[in-house]
């Protein structure tokens, strides 16, 4: 059985969570390949509403299990404490796997992701402060702690030592911080071994099996396109791979075992963090979209940035990402508008623009060119089926999903598990 990987078609934040639920029931696994607890997802059943940050979506889902991949980046007392958060409200986390190639985040990541920040001023980057970034870095750098240092304590000596020898000397000498202890950072991290060790697994060599055996395995990336370090609105990005080429490297699954590809589209466009966001709203829409959509990050707790729906970067994601099918989210929010605007194109120096330019310059410069679609006043958190919508609300989907090259195969109208349209089956 071939592989699926989910994934934020704009900036993140598209409602990831309630379509790896909405899967869960079907698959086998679930696997989160990228980031690290600074991205969330906010999952709801019947009346309880889950926060989750590290852990993937399907860890809610009692027949599937859940594995945190090779690509993501561990902060293990956020592992612990979301873990025993679970527990506390019965939920079963026994079936969790832990790649032992994933890296840790420590607290000198922690540290200088802070320092770094206030550093750069006017230019800095908004990140979450979790030591994501740095903890990414020293993997590329080869200086990194993985999980499966924490059962050897000599090799996480070493490499902690050699870790913190230039980065003592940073936070030292530059900015003027206090240096941080090896033998310390050495002690906390090894007593998180005894912890974790039962969740520990070559989790690449049992996803592959799995799939040989004709199991069902769904990939869950965090953020999302426009956050890709590489194919993102750089340098306004996360540190790892959201599209669905990070999904093969993070997870140790080839890519002729995957077989769809489901961006998830929020109907309106957010973004968290600094960086060019054509279509953002500064006025009375704006805050009514964020209101209404309750648009605060659930990892970070800030205030999401919200605009109009944008074509261009549907496009572009269908695109990069080869998408097979879109889910469509928060359907319900855009609920009372007479008119919606949908940005088709840019303008950039005068001239019209259908795809997303390559250059940073020309997206910072880039103006929306709307076309306006007309709204609906009637509920629509109880439609079952795609007929069920008004018919403004379907011209509507009919419109997103010619303008993005992909076809929607799921809407959601409302936040919980059952408030979504299936128009076509992911599986």
């Amino acid at each position: 059985m071939p592989a699926l990987v989910l994934l934020g078609a704009q900036w993140g934040d598209e409602g990831k969570g309630k379509a790896t639920d909405l899967l869960g029931g079907s698959v086998d696994y679930v696997v989160r390949y990228q980031g690290g607890n600074n991205a969330g997802h906010t999952v709801v059943v019947g009346d309880q509403k889950y926060a989750l940050h590290l852990l993937p979506s399907g860890i809610l889902s009692p027949g599937c299990t859940p594995v945190i991949g090779n690509g993501v980046v561990v902060d293990p007392a956020v592992l612990l404490s979301e873990l025993s958060g679970l527990n506390d409200r019965g939920v079963d986390t026994s079936k969790l796997l832990i790649s032992g190639n994933a890296h840790l985040i420590t607290p000198y990541h922690q540290t200088i992701d802070k320092v770094t920040e206030r550093f750069l001023g006017s230019r800095k980057i908004g990140t979450t402060g979790r030591g994501i970034g740095p903890a990414y870095a020293d993997k590329i750098n080869r200086v990194g702690i993985r999980v499966q240092d924490l059962f050897d304590e000599s090799i996480l000596h070493q490499k902690v030592e050699a870790a913190l020898h230039e980065k003592n000397q940073l936070l030292v000498k530059l900015f003027n911080r206090r240096a941080i202890s090896v033998d310390q950072v050495v002690e906390e991290y090894l007593g998180y071994a005894e912890q974790i060790k039962d969740f520990v697994a070559d989790t690449g060599l049992i996803l592959n099996k799995a799939l040989d055996e004709g199991k069902v395995v769904l990939m869950e990336g965090g953020q999302g396109t426009l956050l890709d370090v590489d194919h993102g609105t750089y340098p306004f990005v996360t540190s790892s791979n959201p599209t669905a080429g990070g999904a093969c490297t993070g997870s140790g699954i080839g890519p002729t075992k995957v077989s769809r590809v489901i961006g998830i589209l929020k109907a309106y466009t957010t973004r968290v963090g600094a960086g060019p966001f054509p279509t953002e709203l500064f006025d009375e829409d704006g805050e009514k979209l964020r209101v209404i959509g309750h648009e605060r990050g659930v990892t970070t707790g800030r205030d999401r940035r919200c605009g109009w729906f944008d074509a261009v970067i549907a496009r572009y994601a269908t695109r990069v990402n080869g998408l097979t099918d879109f889910f469509l989210t928060k359907l319900d929010i855009l609920t009372g508008w007479e008119q919606i605007p949908v940005c088709v194109a840019y303008e950039i120096d005068g001239k019209r623009v259908e795809e997303l330019p390559y250059s940073q310059s020309d997206f910072h410069h880039a103006k929306p060119i709307y076309e306006m679609l007309p709204g609906w006043s009637e509920d629509i958190t109880k439609a079952q089926t795609f007929d069920d919508l008004p018919k403004n609300a379907r011209a509507y989907v009919k419109a997103l999903e010619e303008m993005s090259g992909a076809p929607i195969s799921a809407i959601g109208v409302g936040p919980g598990r059952t408030e979504t349209i299936e128009i076509n089956s992911f599986i």
